[in-house]
């Protein structure tokens, strides 16, 4: 018995680096095997230039493009991380008004399913984004021409060659607006509480800034009138002719505002 046991063994090892020489590794004795398996819902819903579109996400990213079209197109992957069975579990809901579209990533109650889901839109470019906001994964928008309130909590926060007035906020991650016009309107709101932000602006803008940051830096490649001054990490300062406010706060990060960069 013994002899056998030291035959098996010397053959385990000479197998052992036969798979070295060539390349190979061998899985480690009950090692779990990752895998994943994904599928794609899509759909297109009518929705009028200057609707609603709101959009509620748990566990994945979020990108919006402006289009010209008078539709939304949803294009949402979902990724299982365990088992094949759990795709159906996670549900993507749309409901639509005539001037409304709402869509929302629905769990099981009470039982942890390991599902992300990943949406890729486009909506009509004058679309109001009333709400578009996800728990873990960044989100991303572009080509808009409206107002939006953009919320994530682990992840950042980007919204690139578009103009109008957007309110962004993460909790654990970076945010970074870069508009083309800034228009006139309510109050636009940055908030990053562990990350940075970037504002990005023409050079000819004209707001009045409102900065707070409570463990950063603050810097402008624009030129500022400061005024109501608290030190570095708190003042008011005016853009161009001023305007229409912009806070910008952080507490564990920087703070910049660039001249945005021109689009082709």
């Amino acid at each position: 018995m013994v002899g056998r046991a030291k035959h098996f063994f010397s053959c385990l090892r000479f197998l052992s680096a036969v798979l070295l020489l060539a390349g190979v590794t061998a899985p480690a004795a009950y090692a779990r095997l990752d895998y994943s398996i994904s599928d794609v819902i899509e759909r297109r819903v009518p929705l009028a230039s200057g609707g609603t579109f709101t959009l509620s996400n748990v566990n994945g990213s979020v990108q919006v493009e402006g289009w010209e079209g008078n539709a939304v197109e949803i294009r949402a992957t979902r990724t299982a991380a365990r088992s094949p069975r759990d795709l159906n579990r996670v549900r993507v809901l749309v409901d639509s008004a005539p001037n409304a579209l709402n869509v929302r990533t629905e769990y099981p109650e009470g039982d942890g399913v390991e599902v992300t889901v990943d949406y890729r839109i486009r909506v009509p470019y004058r679309s109001v984004l009333s709400r578009v906001e996800t728990v873990n994964g960044s989100i991303r928008v572009s080509g808009m021409e409206s107002t939006g309130t953009l919320r994530s909590v682990n992840g950042n926060v980007e919204v690139v060659d578009s103009a109008g007035r957007f309110n962004a906020r993460t909790t654990n991650g970076n945010v970074r607006v870069e508009l083309r016009e800034l228009s006139e309107g309510k109050p636009v709101e940055i908030v990053a509480l562990n990350g940075s932000v970037v504002l990005a602006l023409p050079a000819d803008a004209d707001a009045e800034l409102d900065v707070r940051s409570l463990n950063g830096d603050f810097a402008s490649d624009l030129p500022l009138l400061r005024k109501n001054a608290e030190g570095q990490r708190e003042f008011h300062a005016r853009l161009g002719r001023g305007g229409a406010e912009v806070r910008v706060r952080t507490v564990n990060g920087g703070i910049r505002v660039v001249e945005a960069r021109p689009t082709i």
